[in-house]
C-alpha cells in the first residue's frame, strides 16, 4: 500500500517529526510505499487548495495519516477537508492531539480513524490489515465511529526503543531541514519524564496507559532509552551523510535523568564527534558528575525549565516543587563548567498576577542564565492546567482555537490592565531582565521599562512595531562599549547575554 503522511507545521518553528520517521521505516520494511509532506513556511510556500488537491491526486495514496499537535488542529482539519474532495483514501489522525482529544476529532467527521499513544506497532498493523482487506476493528490504539457511536480501543504497551529501526531520514528532504535550521539537528535518546507537571501532556499519557493496561507507573516502563550504541551509530550516519551540521540538539524531555547513561553516552560521543550539542536538564537531576561529563563531550548549552519565578505558582499551579535557590545553584554550576545555560519561561499563567511576573523577572536577573526563551502559557486540552484555567474563568476559547503558536499572544484573559502588562513583557522581556540584573546598564533599562509601563494601550500599540528594532540598535551600541546586557537574538522570543553572542 502507499501511505501518505501529512505534517501540519504552520505559523510555528520548523520541527522534525520523530514519530513519522520511525513509522516510515517500519512501513517500508514491511513492503509498503511511503510519501511525506510537511506544511511549513520555512520549507516553502504553503499550497493553495487547488495545488494541494492536484498534488494529492498525483501521489494517489491508499491511506493518508496526519500527525497533529493541538495548535495545528484547525489547519489539519482544513487539509483533511481538501483530502475528502480529492480522494476516497481513509484519513487517519495521530500525534499528541489524537491522544488527548480522540473523541472530539472523531465527532467532527474530519477523520475516519484516530490513533492514540505511541503507535510504532499499532499503525503498521493497521496498514497491513488494510492491505490484506482484513478487519481492523480490534487494532489496539485505534479509534473510529461505528453506527454513529465513537469507539476507542485500549492501547498496547509502549514500544521498546531498542527494537526500533533507524529513522527514515530521506523521506524528509533532510538536508533542506538542516539548512533551514542553520545546521541544528534534533536527536532523541529517550522518551518519557518522571514528573507530573500540570501543563504538560506527560500526566495525560501516563494516566491513559495505566488505565488501559491496569499497571503501576513502574510497570509501565514509561522512561525508556535507546542504547548508547544506537545513538552513536545515528550520529556517525548523520555526519557522513549530510552537510553543514553545526549542532546536535537532544529533544528528550529530560536527557539528564539517568546519570549513568549520561556519563556513558558522553564518553562514547567524544570518540566519534567534535560537534557541540544541547540537552534538556532538570534542576533535580543535575550535579557535578553530569556537568563534568557533558562539558568534556563538548555540550554547549544546557536547558532547564524555570517556567515561573514564583515558588507559589510553580507549586500550586504547575506542580513543580523546586526552590529558586536550587535553580540559581544549577545555573551557576552549568556556567562553572563553561557551558551556556538556557531557561524556559512561561508568561500569563492562571492565578498569576503582576507580582508573580516580576518574581520571574527578578529570578532571571539574579541567576543570569546565558539565555532565556519565553512563551505565553497555553492550556492544552486534557491537562490539569487546562482544567485550572477553565475553572478560574481565564480562557478565551475563540482566541485559543485560532492560535498556531504560543509566542504571539495569550489565550487567557486577565482583564485589560494585566493583559496589556503581559503584552509589554512578552514583547521585550530582555529589557525587564536587564533592569533587574544588577548590571552597569541596569539604570538605563529601568528608565526604558518605566517609560514602557507608563504607556496606555493605544500608545503602546503604536510604539510596539519599532521596539525590537530599537533593541537591536541599543544592543549594537552597548556591544561597541563592551557593556554586558541581554538582547533579543536568534528568534523574537529569545533573550541572550551579550557575552555569548559577541563571541560567535
Amino acid at each position: 500500500m502507499k501511505v501518505l503522511f501529512v505534517y501540519p507545521n504552520v505559523g510555528s518553528q520548523l520541527g522534525f517529526n520523530y514519530g513519522v520517521s520511525y513509522l516510515s521505516a517500519l512501513l517500508k520494511a514491511a513492503g509498503h510505499e511511503v510519501a511525506f509532506r510537511q506544511m511549513c513556511e520555512d520549507l516553502g510556500p504553503l499550497p493553495s487548495k487547488d495545488e494541494f488537491i492536484a498534488w494529492l491526486k498525483e501521489i494517489d495514496p491508499d491511506v493518508i495519516g496526519f500527525s497533529v499537535v493541538t495548535n495545528q488542529w484547525p489547519y489539519a482539519r482544513e487539509l483533511a477537508g481538501w483530502c475528502r474532495e480529492a480522494t476516497s483514501a481513509p484519513l487517519v489522525c495521530g500525534g499528541i492531539h489524537a491522544t488527548v482529544a480522540a473523541r472530539e476529532i472523531l465527532a467532527t467527521g474530519a477523520f475516519d480513524y484516530v490513533f492514540s499513544g505511541e503507535c510504532e506497532e499499532a499503525f503498521p498493523e493497521f496498514v497491513d490489515r488494510l492491505a490484506r482487506q482484513e478487519d481492523v476493528s480490534d487494532v489496539r490504539n485505534l479509534g473510529r465511529v461505528v453506527d454513529g457511536e465513537i469507539r476507542i480501543n485500549p492501547i498496547r504497551p509502549m514500544p521498546d526503543l531498542e527494537s526500533l529501526p533507524p529513522k527514515d531520514y530521506p523521506i524528509f528532504d533532510f538536508q533542506r531541514i538542516i539548512d533551514a535550521k542553520n545546521g541544528w539537528v534534533g536527536l532523541m535518546a529517550s522518551r518519557g519524564c518522571p514528573f507530573n507537571c500540570t501543563y504538560c501532556f506527560n500526566h495525560v499519557m501516563v494516566k491513559k496507559y495505566r488505565d488501559d493496561l491496569a499497571c503501576s507507573f513502574q510497570d509501565l516502563h514509561y522512561i525508556r532509552h535507546h542504547r548508547v550504541e544506537q545513538m552513536i551509530d545515528e550520529i556517525v550516519f548523520l555526519e557522513k551523510t549530510y552537510k553543514n551540521i553545526k549542532m546536535f540538539i537532544f529533544d528528550d524531555d529530560l536527557f539528564t535523568f539517568d546519570r549513568d547513561y549520561v556519563v556513558r553516552f558522553c564518553r562514547a560521543y567524544r570518540k566519534v564527534s567534535s560537534l557541540p550539542f544541547v540537552v534538556n536538564a532538570h534542576v533535580g537531576f543535575f550535579d557535578e558528575e553530569r556537568a563534568r561529563a557533558l562539558a568534556e563531550a563538548n555540550c554547549k548549552i544546557v536547558k532547564v525549565g524555570i517556567e515561573s519565578g514564583s515558588e507559589r505558582i510553580r507549586r500550586q499551579v504547575m506542580n513543580r516543587r523546586t526552590s529558586n535557590q536550587r535553580i540559581v545553584e544549577v545555573i551557576r554550576l552549568i556556567d562553572r563548567y563553561r557551558m551556556h545555560s538556557s531557561c524556559f519561561i512561561m508568561l500569563g499563567l492562571p492565578y498569576e498576577g503582576r507580582r508573580e511576573v516580576m518574581e520571574t523577572i527578578t529570578l532571571l536577573g539574579e541567576a543570569r542564565p546565558g539565555r532565556f526563551r519565553w512563551t505565553f502559557f497555553f492550556p492544552f486540552p486534557g491537562t490539569k492546567a487546562h482544567d485550572l484555567s477553565v475553572q478560574g474563568g481565564y480562557v478565551n476559547f475563540d482566541r485559543m482555537d485560532s492560535l498556531m503558536n504560543f509566542t504571539d499572544e495569550s489565550c487567557l484573559d486577565f482583564g485589560p490592565e494585566h493583559n496589556l502588562f503581559l503584552k509589554k513583557v512578552g514583547l521585550i522581556l530582555p529589557w525587564f531582565v536587564n533592569a533587574h540584573a544588577h548590571l552597569e546598564v541596569s539604570p538605563f533599562y529601568r528608565d526604558r521599562v518605566d517609560a514602557l509601563l507608563k504607556m496606555d494601550k493605544e500608545t503602546f500599540e503604536r510604539a510596539a512595531p519599532a521596539i525590537r528594532e530599537e533593541d537591536r540598535e541599543i544592543s549594537s551600541r552597548l556591544q561597541a562599549e563592551g557593556q554586558t546586557h541581554y538582547a533579543v537574538k536568534y528568534n523574537p522570543f529569545m533573550g541572550v547575554i551579550s557575552d555569548y553572542f559577541t563571541r560567535e
